[in-house]
């Protein structure tokens, strides 16, 4: 892939050399083949599926999301809200409902389309976690290297997320990118897998005051693997694969997979939503399901002695 412009992710300037970065593989191409997709997400470790949705639907979303981000101080308001140009100064807080009772958004990710997508490809009925996680990311940093079987592995590991962005993405916007191969190397980052970010050790007097007193979470602040996405991938090998994202795109990948997300250097918002998805047979993490999931908050906090 070539690149025209100097791309950073938490500060640090990317090595976009073709032996470092690319593209991810495509498999549009075999949408409707449950037995390919299933051989190349074990292969690749995500699927990506560009032009999957219909842009009306996922223009109809970005709206709600624009409206509500506007309502809330966020945008410019010499621009149009759809743009989701970032006001000037110091920007409010994103409100917290932003994602409830909005069924513009709810007909793009809890839709036919993509559930059908996962139907065909777990071969039976799936379920979905019932929080939204709604991505606002202004200019600066992106998110940080990490797995997403930390955050949420108390039910099945053979969950997936799906990355949904609403609108046009260019690398200097600040998309997703993901670790090529890394979901293989699961003996070296043994350790940090088997971490869950809200149990503490009720033993270590630290950890209590971490963790459940704080509400934090027990490995770093966020969670994450490292804040330097360069020398990780270094180590790692592989390329961090991204894209110019366009509306009707998604990709889905394991909770094994590194990830991590380009920094944001203009003055539009990106918006994107995460979810999760899974067979209703297995098992979910409690964490994220029912009317008022628990998330990370003190209900989450699990006590060990170690």
């Amino acid at each position: 892939m070539a690149v025209s412009t100097r791309l950073l992710s938490l500060g640090r300037e990317l090595d976009t050399g073709p032996d470092a970065f690319g593209e991810p593989v495509r498999s549009d191409d075999c949408v409707d083949q449950p037995d390919v997709l299933r051989a190349r997400l074990e292969t690749d470790g995500y699927l990506f599926i560009p032009g999957f949705f219909d842009r009306e639907l996922i223009s109809a979303a970005r709206g709600s999301l624009t409206d509500r981000l506007a309502a809330a101080g966020l945008l410019d308001p010499e621009s149009p809200a759809i743009e989701a140009r970032a006001r000037a100064g110091k920007l409010p807080a994103v409100p917290a409902d932003i994602a409830q009772h909005n069924p513009a958004l709810d007909r793009v990710i809890y839709g036919p389309e993509l559930i059908g997508f996962y139907e065909n490809l777990f071969g039976e009925s799936v379920r979905h976690f019932d929080h939204t996680w709604v991505r606002v990311v202004p200019h600066g940093h992106g998110s940080p290297p990490h797995c997403d079987i930390v955050y949420m592995g108390r039910g099945t590991h053979q969950l997936l997320t799906c990355w949904i962005p609403y609108g046009e993405v260019p690398l200097e916007v600040g998309g997703l990118m993901v670790l090529e191969g890394s979901h293989r190397q699961s003996d070296r980052l043994k350790n940090y897998l088997e971490l869950d970010v809200d149990q503490y050790c009720e033993n270590r007097s630290r950890d209590v005051e971490k963790v459940r007193v704080q509400g934090g979470w027990s490995h770093r602040q966020n969670g994450s693997l490292t804040n330097n996405p360069v020398s990780l991938r270094e180590k790692m090998g592989g390329r961090w694969l991204t894209t110019h994202w366009q509306p009707g795109d998604f990709i889905t990948f394991r909770m094994t997979l590194i990830h991590a997300s380009l920094d944001n250097q203009t003055d539009c918002i990106r918006l994107s939503t995460d979810t999760r998805y899974q067979r209703a047979s297995q098992p979910a993490d409690a964490r994220w399901v029912g009317v008022n999931p628990a998330g990370h908050g003190p209900r989450a906090k699990q006590g060990l002695i170690c």
